[in-house]
């Protein structure tokens, strides 16, 4: 499976599934932190109420109208200076009266403003944020009571130090991020595993296209899941298909080529038979007309090869069997023929086709070698775009070689150099149709032997 390319279906999964998770656990985190600080702030207030009510339960008007605690709290922690735990008691605006305040605020008094104390629960009860003298951060409430006594409400306020609880925050949220980093961790794991494993059924169909491009099967064999088994069907039914085209294809190249024969044939001969002009014309004519009858069937028939699918054939065998031939055919002129192939290399397309450009241009190698002729094969270094793999057969000898401005006349159909060799100039222009239909080329150059440099690219079986 692969991830590095950027149009990976893998790595777009991955990577949808990893931001969806990140973003869902951030939230999370975000939430639960919010919570958390919501129930310790709610608790916070129960225990202010607690003290509040206490501190109402103490508190009685004088018969001057001012308040007087009855009794001290039970929580030292009011009674330390600045300890960030206060409470007050504030009379009504206007009144001469003086109010109470713990021992721990000292001279200082808490003054909330009108805008926070405007929000009140159904109790009348307000809670807000404040901060004391030394900057600590308090949590408040404040309630506005009638004490027994008096017709004006006074201002109870009690007040704690919040920023006692910022330790007990920052490890639950600490805690809490360590726990839900680790669970993305985990999550990004499962996603890779259930994106292999969800994977897995289209690198084997990938796998069953590759053993039929190298020819080791006929068909995608095996069940595959439901959404892609169709797929997999229609793949069969194209694949088979294409054989079925290419077969009707050869029997009716066959069949035209059997059909012709016999009527160009007997033109042929009645026009042999006689001695007129027009006879020489159409004796003339037919062979042209036969010449090109066999050099489209032909055509036709490596062209059905070339596009057929699964057809690989092992180079090594076929350039031995070729070395072995040439050698005997030029044995009077002692030609040495050096072979140099990449084990296993294999050529995808018709063993009959390989042969054919193969031997042309081993024979025309011979033809022009004074002494010698390589041969090597091997894979070529690059890949084309889309990702096919491609040999290449270079052949040398050590001839007098083409001139660079003649070498294009040498791939065309007919076109001899020297009428002195034997040949009819037809086989590097047939080795380059052949070539080119299965997408390959040929390229000429000059040999290190000394002589000429024929380079034919095929593609080739991995």
């Amino acid at each position: 499976m692969t991830f590095g390319r950027a149009n990976s279906l893998s790595l777009r999964l991955i990577l949808s599934s990893a931001v969806v998770s990140i973003v869902l656990l951030v939230s999370a985190a975000l939430l639960l932190a919010g919570l958390f600080q919501a129930a310790l702030e709610r608790n916070f207030d129960a225990r202010l109420r607690a003290v509040l009510d206490g501190l109402l339960a103490n508190v009685e008007v004088s018969d001057s109208g001012a308040p007087v605690l009855s009794q001290q709290l039970a929580d030292t922690r009011f009674s330390l200076p600045l300890s960030g735990w206060y409470w007050q008691v504030k009379p009504p605006e206007g009144r001469g009266t003086a109010g109470l305040a713990s021992e721990s605020l000292l001279e200082q008094r808490l003054t909330p403003g009108p805008s926070l104390l405007a929000s009140r629960d159904r109790d009348g009860i307000a809670s807000f944020y404040l901060t004391d003298a030394q900057g600590t951060r308090l949590r408040a409430i404040e309630q506005a009571f009638t004490l027994p006594g008096s017709e004006d409400a006074f201002s109870f306020l009690v007040a704690g130090n919040f920023d006692e609880l910022k330790q007990e925050i920052g490890a639950f949220r600490q805690t809490l991020f360590a726990i839900l980093a680790a669970l993305g961790v985990g999550l990004l794991g499962a996603v890779f595993i259930q994106v292999k494993f969800g994977l897995r059924p289209l690198q084997k169909m990938q796998g069953g296209l590759t053993a039929i491009r190298e020819g080791n099967a006929e068909r995608l064999d095996g069940e595959f899941p439901s959404e892609i088994q169709p797929v997999a069907d229609e793949l069969n039914l194209l694949i088979q298909s294409n054989s079925e085209i290419i077969d009707r294809a050869r029997t009716q190249v066959g069949n035209l080529a059997h059909a012709l024969k016999t009527p160009l044939s007997v033109l042929t001969n009645e026009a042999g038979a006689g001695k007129s002009p027009l006879a020489a014309t159409v004796k003339g004519q037919v062979e042209m007309m036969s010449d090109q009858v066999s050099l489209y069937l032909d055509r036709a028939r490596r062209a059905a090869r070339a596009q057929g699918l699964g057809a690989v054939t092992a180079v090594e065998p076929v350039l031995e069997g070729l070395a072995r031939t040439l050698l005997r055919i030029y044995r009077d002129k002692g030609i040495d023929i050096a072979l140099d192939c990449e084990p296993g290399l294999k050529f995808r397309g018709e063993k009959q086709d390989f042969e054919e450009m193969a031997g042309n241009l081993c024979d025309n190698a011979c033809i022009w070698a004074k002494q010698r002729v390589k041969v090597s094969a091997g894979h070529l270094d690059k890949t084309s775009g889309d990702g096919r793999s491609w040999l290449v057969l270079c052949v040398d000898d050590d001839g007098p070689g083409v001139p660079a401005e003649k070498r294009t006349e040498v791939l065309k159909r007919g076109r001899r150099l020297d009428e002195t060799k034997p040949g009819s100039g037809l086989g590097l222009s047939i080795v380059r149709e052949t070539a080119g239909m299965y997408n390959g080329s040929v390229t000429l150059d000059n040999a290190p032997l000394g002589g000429f440099r024929i380079q034919l690219k095929l593609p080739a079986a991995v």
